[in-house]
């Protein structure tokens, strides 16, 4: 058999790979590309699943997925990926058996096949089915780096099988079934933020998302017209949203809401913070301040872009990270490294971005600084001896859909 890093190269691009990989292995062209890209969160972290506040953007670097309807009267389905050497293969009617549908839970496969054989399933809990199907994926959405290339898998299958399996899904819909397939399937307790990212996208603009009511409002950025860029830093620190720091986080969050007897942080204010310091013990405390504070910084930055633009938001960005990294706890070395790093060579804020423990962090620099802030930032790492990061700007993009 034809492994996928065989079939699939590394120079190529992501929708080339995934088209050669899918006739590498099946001896046949796909019925269409699909794809849906990464995000990056100009801030609002661990907001998301206590109802709160956030606003990421789609960035370029997409994962694409080949789909072809089987030619056998087989329901089942196929996936192989240009960064596993073997492919999945499950019937449709064994994917209930697959899953344990308990955030936190093993999945029954590799956790690279969890994500789109998870959205089938996912869209058969919603009643969709459809015939079988083989899909190959590829990506150019670095892994574990925090930019979500997990919610790119999952934006790029669904939307797939939304077409192929005529299910007429909205948008946001899809996102819903991307995000089960991630707390059920996968068993990553995190919220919708990702997903609503992946699939709502729009150039140059932010997403500003109601986690409650999943309410969403572009909002316009205007960089490149203030003369700036968003670096990205990956820390190349890998992570897992499905390991126990961020579900510990999550339970924290729960239990903060509890005590203060509301349905979720989202439901408290700054000024309620007194009152629960008193009746939390100091950890529990600093995580919902950290929720409670970041909630009103993301309200702060969408009025501060509406009303003086993408300059003025540096500050927030860094007091976001003060309070990951203080509060919330989940920041490590390199991220603040790569933070500080950025800010000492003239970026206007930086923050880390994504869940923690590992991933990537941004910065809002100059664009005739880029490489000035890069470099500092690269020198700063190997003073400190960790590995060289991968650095690369992004720009707000389009959202998930079919490309051929």
């Amino acid at each position: 058999m034809t492994t996928a890093t065989e079939a699939g190269t590394a120079e190529a691009t992501a929708p080339e790979a995934a088209r050669t990989l899918f006739t590498a292995l099946t001896g046949r062209e796909p019925d269409g590309l699909w794809s849906a890209p990464g995000r990056v969160n100009l801030i609002g972290e661990h907001t998301d699943y206590n109802d709160g506040f956030v606003l990421p953007f789609a960035i370029p670097q997409r994962t694409v997925a080949a789909v072809g309807i089987r030619a056998d009267d087989r329901s089942r389905v196929f996936v192989a990926s240009t960064f596993a050497d073997e492919p999945v293969e499950v019937a449709l009617d064994e994917l209930q058996e697959l899953f344990p549908t308990a955030a936190g839970a093993e999945p029954g496969v590799a956790e690279w096949a969890a994500y789109p054989l998870g959205v089938a399933w996912a869209l058969g809990q919603d009643g969709v089915r459809g015939p079988g199907v083989d899909i190959a994926i590829a990506s150019d959405v670095p892994v574990g780096a925090g930019l979500s290339s997990s919610a790119a898998i999952e934006g790029a299958t669904a939307s797939a099988l939304n077409d192929l399996w005529s299910a007429g899904l909205d948008r946001t819909a899809l996102a819903r079934i991307g995000r089960r397939a991630e707390n059920e399937a996968v068993g990553a307790p995190t919220g919708i933020m990702d997903q609503m990212a992946s699939m709502l996208g729009e150039p140059d603009a932010a997403i500003f998302l109601d986690c409650r009511s999943l309410e969403t409002r572009l909002v316009p950025l205007g960089m490149a017209e203030a003369g700036l860029a968003l670096l990205v830093m990956d820390t190349r620190v890998k992570h897992a949203h499905s390991t126990g720091g961020y579900g510990e986080r999550r339970a924290s969050c729960e239990r903060g809401a509890s005590i203060m007897g509301v349905p979720a942080l989202r439901d408290l204010s700054v000024d309620d913070l007194p009152r629960a310091q008193e009746l939390m013990d100091d950890v529990t405390f600093r995580r919902v301040r950290h929720v409670v504070t970041e909630n009103q910084r993301v309200l702060d930055t969408v009025e501060v872009l509406r009303t003086r633009g993408a300059r003025a938001i540096g500050d927030l960005l860094v007091a976001s990270h003060a309070s990951m990294r203080d509060d919330f706890e989940i920041s490590v070395p390199e991220l603040d490294t790569a933070v500080d790093a950025a800010l000492a060579a003239g970026a206007l804020g930086a923050r880390m971005t994504g869940g923690g423990f590992g991933g990537a962090a941004i910065a809002l620099v100059e664009q005739d600084a880029v490489q000035s802030v890069s470099d500092a930032v690269t020198a700063a790492f190997a003073d400190a001896g960790f590995a060289a990061p991968t650095l690369f700007t992004v720009t707000p993009s389009a959202g998930a859909g079919r490309d051929a």
